[in-house]
């Protein structure tokens, strides 16, 4: 009993320093909001929320669908690939109430799907943890490869963006070629000679990923990942349309995707901040109006990030009931 109390102040602790980060976040974004529609003017805001029909909001919702489906496809692909026996129902209710986690520093909380699947599977979390590299690794190669290609067809330059999509290519291009993870794993401890369990366990961890080097299951993977973020970036292309906002498709894309990668860069839970602050300097640098950049950041950041979140939450329950439920019970739908 006395080895346990400690243990659970320090869980407690954490709990509560993850929800106090958050609550400061949400706090400094909210601020931030409301000080640049005062400086722009309620009335000219509240408009442009309220100029938006229900039918508009629900494609808004629905292209952000067409982005979970799609990534959850490919978090299945790769749940295959690494041999868990597990259904694309299971899979995919493991994808999405991870959401519900998606506002954790770093987002360390979606971790929660490897505790789902160990107690459904039996597999430990060193066996499984090459999912959520191997998953954030595709995301990164596609919002990378999706950011150039944008950058490449739109009619304007995003300073800093090439470097940006350079780098998250090139962090998935690592983890994606486990001999070369192991070798920087390797090299990463003989520079600092600390953390040797760390570094063993990214060595064991890139040993697990060369199931996923498979060029066939990269490229496919790769395609759903893009699939799924085009859609969100075409979403904020009508959103910006329908409050009249005059930007090419590509140019949006870029804004887009720039920002939600500057937001995940700053390390705060869900990019909150980063991500709004990135996306309201880029669309006014590029001449679109105050009043209409900072509803149409409020908005997309609701339909995209809160939206996620909320299946999240509807989601973890169930998820959770289940895989107490069904535990070292692989089911086969």
């Amino acid at each position: 009993m006395a080895r346990t109390t400690p243990i659970s102040r320090v869980r407690l602790t954490r709990r509560q320093r993850d929800r106090a980060i958050l609550l400061v976040c949400l706090v400094v974004v909210a601020i931030g909001l409301i000080g640049l529609a005062r400086a722009t003017g309620w009335d000219e805001v509240r408009a442009q929320i309220a100029g938006l029909s229900a039918a508009q909001l629900a494609g808004l919702l629905a292209l952000s669908l067409v982005n979970y489906l799609f990534r959850g496809m490919r978090w299945h692909l790769f749940a295959r690939r690494l041999g868990l026996g597990t259904g694309f129902g299971q899979n995919l209710r493991h994808f999405l109430g991870g959401f519900a986690m998606s506002v954790t520093p770093g987002r360390v909380g979606e971790l929660v799907r490897m505790r789902w699947i160990g107690r459904e599977t039996g597999w430990p979390v060193e066996r499984t943890a090459p999912l959520v590299l191997i998953d954030r690794a595709s995301d990164l190669a596609a919002m990378g490869l999706l950011l150039a290609l944008a950058l490449t067809l739109s009619t304007g330059m995003i300073a800093g963006a090439l470097p940006v999509a350079a780098l998250a290519v090139a962090a998935a291009v690592v983890v994606t070629r486990p001999a070369l993870l192991a070798r920087l794993a390797i090299w990463a401890y003989g520079a600092t000679g600390i953390l040797p369990r760390l570094f063993v366990r990214m060595r064991r961890a890139a040993q697990s990923l060369a199931r996923f080097s498979h060029p066939a299951t990269l490229i496919f993977a790769s395609v759903l990942g893009l699939i799924g973020w085009v859609a969100e970036g075409y979403a904020f292309w009508l959103l910006l349309g329908w409050m009249g906002a005059d930007m090419d498709l590509w140019t949006a894309m870029a804004i887009f995707v720039f920002a939600t990668l500057a937001g995940g860069l700053t390390g705060a839970p869900g990019g909150i901040g980063g991500a709004e602050a990135a996306m309201i300097a880029l669309l006014v640098a590029r001449g679109v109006p105050l009043e209409i950049a900072l509803p149409a950041t409020a908005v997309i950041r609701v339909t995209t990030l809160w939206f996620a979140i909320l299946i999240g939450l509807v989601v973890f329950p169930h998820a959770e009931a289940r895989s107490r439920k069904g535990a070292h019970v692989v089911e086969t739908g």
